[in-house]
């Protein structure tokens, strides 16, 4: 399974990049903002996203929708700090197919991971 994690925090990236290889994910591309989410997605078709919404050049709601222009059937789990219901919601109805909230637990990440891939890791 090849995956690519986007989020502008360093750290965060290399969290999720650990979790996702301790699932047994062995190919893992990372990007920190959306322009360079959706340049890799389009060359490399990434089986899992993990997209964070605040980031700089292009939000994660806007790379969102870019995706799912992409491939409508493209398994992506927008993680953020916002704490509200609505961004949450937006997400899941542009095509996301999980939503997880800053910060997480390794069981969460890999719950999500697990739930959103059905397993098939």
């Amino acid at each position: 399974m090849k995956m690519l994690i986007v989020d502008d925090s360093f750290v965060i990236r290399k969290t999720i990049e650990k979790y996702a290889a301790e699932l047994g994910i062995k190919n893992i591309l990372t990007a920190s903002n959306g322009k360079d989410a959706l340049r890799i997605f389009e060359s490399e078709s990434p089986s899992l996203v993990t997209l964070d919404i605040t980031m700089p050049e292009m939000d994660g709601i806007e790379c969102l929708e870019q995706i799912m222009k992409i491939d409508a059937h493209a398994r992506v789990i927008i993680i953020t700090a916002l704490k509200d219901n609505a961004t949450g919601l937006l997400a899941l109805k542009k095509g996301a197919a999980g939503f997880l909230l800053k910060p997480f637990t390794p069981e969460q990440i890999r719950d999500e991971i697990a739930e959103v891939t059905g397993g098939m890791i």
